[in-house]
């Protein structure tokens, strides 16, 4: 079709340079919200990165300057971020396992219908839902060494309570991990169910048919059934140990000492407490990079498997 002498053929036109006016409107639309969430997100590890390669102490009145990887050199000859790191694996390995075990057993028996059971799911939330500051709060009044409740009932029992708090380092973890398995059981609970329900009811009727044994139907049907939940557990919840800050900093502060420091409390610490920026964004940065490579290898694992 000519107009003028000029050809307006639409179908002449070069393709991929021109939107119809509905998807001009749709990237209209959702470009503030994305140039905002780049902003925000983006923006914030840039200048984590950029910063990691310099010397900035807020403590010094001089401007920040270019060090190379002398921060990160410095980062992995220190004794006090491997002892953080050591803590934040020891909380990830061993909370894992006991939060599957139990998380497992609570699913189990919710798989069974009885009375209450929508009310039993629902207080199951309830964990996850309260804000880290009041749970770690919370708990440093029950794991008080002197005034807490748990020391005056296990003294009612005749049994003399140990130093929760501020004590040693087995003590100081163990405290933080009762207050994770408390607060995180219940969602690991609860993802583990929903795997439970979505597999076919088929599966265990030709089981029985079979006249296959309980356990063995539990051992070589559900839980390999059960497995893409658990690697989604286990992903999860690295992620959330890595960021642990609250419980340790409001129960332990990371004493006795640096006793029970977690990687998040340790750059806390430097960056806040020390005023060394530039190094507390180093350690931030190889946490990023350990989350990164964990994450990819549980993707490339359940994608270039099959997880059944």
């Amino acid at each position: 079709m000519k107009r003028n002498g000029m050809n307006t053929d639409v179908s002449l036109q070069p393709k991929g340079l021109f939107l119809d006016g509905r998807k001009r409107v749709a990237y209209a639309m959702v470009l503030p919200a994305f140039v905002i969430l780049l902003l925000l997100a983006v923006g914030p590890l840039f200048f984590m990165i950029i910063n990691s390669f310099r010397a900035w102490k807020l403590s010094v009145p001089a401007p920040p300057r270019f060090v190379g990887l002398k921060n990160y050199w410095i980062l992995i000859r220190d004794g006090r971020f491997w002892n953080a790191f050591s803590n934040t694996i020891t909380l990830m390995v061993i909370g894992i396992f006991v939060q599957s075990i139990l998380g497992l057993g609570i699913a189990l028996l919710l798989r069974e219908n009885f009375r209450l059971r929508s009310l039993v799911v629902g207080l199951l939330l309830i964990p996850v839902l309260i804000a880290p500051v009041v749970i770690g709060v919370t708990w440093r009044l029950l794991l008080h060494n002197e005034f807490g409740l748990v020391n005056y009932y296990l003294g009612l029992l005749n049994i003399q309570g140990p130093l929760w708090i501020q004590s040693n380092r087995f003590w100081g973890l163990f405290s933080i991990f009762i207050v994770d398995t408390w607060q995180w059981t219940p969602f690991v609970a609860l993802v583990l169910l929903a795997g439970l329900e979505s597999i076919p009811q088929q599966v265990y009727e030709a089981a029985d048919v079979d006249g296959a044994a309980p356990f063995r139907v539990f051992w070589k049907m559900t839980l390999p059934l059960l497995k893409p939940m658990f690697l989604l557990i286990i992903l999860l919840r690295t992620i959330f140990i890595f960021k642990i800050f609250d419980p340790v900093f409001i129960i332990t502060e990371g004493g006795p000492g640096v006793a029970t420091e977690s990687l998040s409390l340790f750059t806390y610490y430097i960056g806040m407490k020390h005023f060394d920026i530039g190094y507390a964004m180093s350690a931030g940065v190889i946490q990023i990079i350990f989350m990164i490579l964990l994450a990819n290898v549980f993707l490339k694992y359940t994608t270039s498997k099959k997880v059944v």
